[in-house]
């Protein structure tokens, strides 16, 4: 049955159903009709070489709709939806290529929801669901360390406030964020995961410098450099010393809405395939006849199909909580990224001498596959999680023989 993917609950013994419900059906319907007129190639093409990276007055269309304001509550200015009705939205974004800082933003908006304390939440939340504010995260120091250890940036308390200083690399859209949730070492002493805490950071503060880059696909990234930046208290989110367990969450929202996107891309690849092997015609008939075509549109559809499994169950898993989460989403990033990236080079070889031209925009997708595989990690480094989780969980006598 075409929306239907079943997730094992192993610890009961029972399967758990999903499938897009007919709220999931008409978001995805609207979000794929808007994004293919207010989001259109030429859109895509133009914003990878603007300044900003994405347009303000798309952002505030997006906004209207509710979509940066959907996983929260109402109270917060939101529309009281799930992180599965995000993914649902996410693949449509996929899909179209829409630029701009969505994800970061989202996920900055998953941990004020989860960790802020009410004031934070009530200041911040309805503004961001009313496209007043783009935050982004700051995480990575090194190239391949996502880990507590890594985190080398200090946050010093001084008074009433923090003094932070260290550089953060590979900020999506840092230079027209609001805010910048920076992730710090609060404490030095003890486990590498014992003393880290968030702070939101105001992106144009003192101290604060950004050196702009430009991804492989055209997304804007910045250094930060934090030259004793100073920070009040209250902009502490989260649990002092204690935030690693927050940051951990915000990895699996992140990399579960990266293989959103990637699900969405790698089927308009699909599809763009399928249809040009359907009109392309050599030799007075179809290349789709010939047998290395099918093979190639038939293993694209594995790969997407699988995919879209594997995304909605991690999507589930971090939604509800389960401890399935931490297995699910290393395992859901490296299929999808791999994937989207078999799948678009394929598609490229389908389409022949004209898949390799600027004209054609089949090369978007697969610039846009290599920078989401390498967003939080790339598919080997997602694998090796997937390792380490089953020879934790093994220990533990936790992992069913059937995995």
């Amino acid at each position: 049955m075409k929306g239907l993917w079943v997730f094992p609950d192993n610890r009961k013994g029972i399967t758990v159903e999903f499938s897009l419900n007919q709220e999931q059906q008409m978001l995805k319907g609207i979000a794929r009709d808007f994004l293919a007129t207010r989001c259109p190639k030429a859109h895509v093409r133009a914003m990878m070489t603007d300044e900003k990276g994405y347009s303000p007055e798309l952002w505030q269309e997006i906004a209207e709709l509710g979509w940066q304001g959907l996983i929260f509550p109402e109270e917060y200015g939101g529309t009281g939806g799930n992180f599965v009705d995000m993914a649902v939205l996410i693949e449509e974004m996929g899909r179209a290529l829409l630029p701009g800082p969505f994800i970061p933003t989202v996920v900055c908006g998953v941990a004020i929801l989860k960790a802020g304390t009410s004031g934070q939440k009530k200041e911040l939340l309805p503004r961001i669901a009313r496209g007043e504010l783009i935050l982004t995260l700051a995480l990575q120091e090194s190239s391949d360390r996502f880990d507590a250890e890594g985190v080398a940036t200090e946050a010093v308390e001084k008074g009433d406030h923090y003094i932070l200083t260290g550089t953060k690399i590979l900020v999506p859209y840092a230079r027209v964020a609001d805010h910048i949730l920076c992730v710090c070492r609060s404490r030095s002493r003890g486990a590498s995961e014992d003393g880290i805490s968030l702070f939101l950071v105001d992106a144009k503060g003192e101290g604060i410098s950004c050196i702009p880059r430009t991804a492989f696909d055209g997304r804007k990234l910045c250094d930060v450099k934090l030259d004793k930046v100073r920070v009040s208290k209250a902009n502490l989110l989260g649990q002092l010393h204690g935030g690693w367990s927050l940051v951990r969450t915000l990895i699996d929202y992140g990399s579960v809405a990266i293989c959103a996107e990637a699900i969405g891309g790698a089927q308009i690849a699909m599809e763009m395939s399928i249809s040009y092997a359907k009109e392309r015609i050599q030799f007075g008939k179809p290349i789709g006849t010939n047998q290395a075509i099918k093979h190639k549109c038939a293993n694209m559809f594995v790969d997407v199909e699988c995919g879209r499994s594997i995304m909605y169950w991690a999507a589930w898993a971090v939604d509800e909580g389960m401890p399935e989460a931490s297995l699910a989403v290393p395992m859901a990033k490296s299929w999808c990224c791999d994937a989207y990236r078999r799948v678009v080079a394929d598609s490229i070889q389908v389409h022949g001498g004209i898949g390799f031209t600027w004209d054609h925009d089949i090369h978007l997708y697969f610039k846009r596959a290599k920078t989401l595989e390498y967003t939080f990690g790339d598919c080997d480094y997602q694998r090796e999680i997937v390792v380490q989780e089953l020879e934790r969980q093994l220990a533990l006598g936790n992992v069913p023989a059937n995995l």
